[in-house]
């Protein structure tokens, strides 16, 4: 096209004058649009740019002739507009075809994600379900469909527990199934835009998880079983034989220094033995006591801990309070022997560790807890420093799986010359491990 609009315009200026006014001298040139603009839809700027320069020289030897019958000026203003023109359309048409070539990647990659996302949707074994913005069960991949049937599809997220909660107040629950697994409710919520779907359910199996806690909590309740019956084991022991040994002794160190005709350095060296024969029964006492209290099985946690206090100071050991909040009830043996345990170590830590001179004891009775709380003015710690000291901090741990075993827990407040809060907490009806309501199929409770 370029060749014969050249052509043309040549010819018409070597045999046809424009003065006539039978043919526009600039119709030719105009004429150069044509090529120009196919090239510039067809190959972008580089065919328009392409396309252009040709042009140009292609009309080079109509500029050069004579007499200007080439109309040189206007063929020159009318060039520049060509070439104008194709860069303008050409950098257009580029910038077009860019964005669509976006879009088809933006879009061929969205689908690429999508069918991974249904490829592995589809083959998660973990049981999944998808709600839309309506909380109705949009999609369910065949792990969830088995776990709870092909009906699940079309219920509402509400009517698959117990009817008064929603999803998102599930997320973190572990639940148990009656395929006779434990799973943990997660809730992903997909972006907007993607249809009418809202969130992502998804069930993840963590029956070994629970069941190596389980067994660790079984083993950490039978050590501690197992050392509280042998401290029962040797308190017994220590209070039948030899403290009686002890107090035996005493009596007959007594008399013997009461028989006539004793010397009297005998005499005060019998009197020694038998205040040395009574400390070391009395230590004995002490000891026994620590061990297993009788006070705690006898009159409970108030009087164990009252107890334990005073003979704390009967020591020479700094001051002590005991603050008792509500009304003093009986608890389980294992509630009033656990706290037992965390308060005398808490006080042994306060005094062997923190050169506390002030220690108070704090029990709260509340309606349905539990509170032990033991304060002192000690120089306290850095709490972050706890994990990184393992055999200096085994009382902490110790406390802590103490109050976890109870269904309670354990908070510890401290800072350097701050002094150190241990406090205690269990409600009186904590279950060891919680359990929710999941309802689905024919079956009214699918979870214990």
């Amino acid at each position: 096209m370029v060749v014969l609009i050249a052509g043309l315009h040549l010819f018409l200026d070597l045999h046809v004058s424009s003065d006539t006014g039978a043919f526009p001298s600039g119709l030719p040139v105009a004429l150069l649009i044509l090529p120009v603009g196919y090239a510039a839809l067809r190959y972008a700027l580089a065919g328009a740019a392409a396309t252009a320069v040709w042009a140009v020289l292609l009309w080079l030897p109509d500029l050069f002739l004579r007499n200007d019958r080439g109309h040189v000026g206007g063929d020159l203003v009318d060039l520049a507009l060509i070439v104008i023109v194709a860069f303008v359309f050409g950098r257009r048409i580029d910038a077009e075809r860019f964005a669509h070539a976006r879009v088809e990647e933006t879009t061929a990659q969205s689908l690429a994600l999508g069918a991974r996302y249904h490829r592995l949707f589809e083959n998660n074994r973990s049981p999944i379900l998808v709600l839309d913005v309506n909380d109705t069960v949009a999609e369910a991949n065949p792990a969830a469909k088995a776990l709870l049937g092909e009906e699940v599809v079309g219920k509402s997220g509400a009517s698959l527990f117990d009817g008064e909660t929603t999803i998102e107040e599930q997320v973190g629950r572990v639940f148990f199934l009656p395929n006779g697994h434990d799973y943990r409710l997660d809730v992903v919520a997909l972006p907007s835009g993607v249809g009418d779907l809202s969130t992502q359910v998804v069930f993840e199996d963590v029956t070994e998880e629970r069941n190596e806690g389980r067994r660790a909590t079984r083993y950490a309740q039978l050590v501690v079983q197992t050392e509280e019956d042998q401290r029962r084991r040797l308190a017994r022991e220590l209070h039948d034989e030899p403290l009686q040994l002890f107090l035996l002794l005493a009596r007959r160190l007594e008399s013997l220094g009461e028989v006539e005709g004793v010397p009297g350095t005998v005499a005060v060296g019998l009197r020694d033995a038998h205040d040395q024969a009574l400390d070391a029964a009395a230590r004995l006492r002490i000891l026994a006591s620590d061990l297993r209290p009788p006070t705690l099985d006898r009159l409970g946690l108030v009087a164990a801990l009252s107890s334990l206090l005073a003979n704390i100071e009967d020591d020479g050991e700094p001051s002590t309070e005991l603050t008792v909040v509500g009304t003093g009830v009986r608890l389980t043996s294992e509630i009033e022997l656990g706290f037992f345990r965390i308060a005398q170590e808490a006080v042994r830590n306060a005094f062997r560790h923190a050169d506390a001179r002030h220690l108070l004891v704090t029990v709260t009775f509340g309606p349905d807890e539990l509170v032990l709380s033991v304060a002192d003015d000690g120089h306290g710690f850095k709490l972050e420093s706890v994990g990184d000291h393992g055999s200096e901090h085994l009382g902490l741990l110790g406390m802590r799986e103490r109050a976890r075993l109870l269904g309670g827990h354990l908070d510890l407040r401290s800072a350097p010359g701050q002094g150190t809060v241990v406090e205690a907490t269990v409600r009186f009806d904590a279950p060891v491990s919680g359990r929710g309501t999941f309802v689905s199929g024919p079956s009214p409770s699918m979870l214990r």
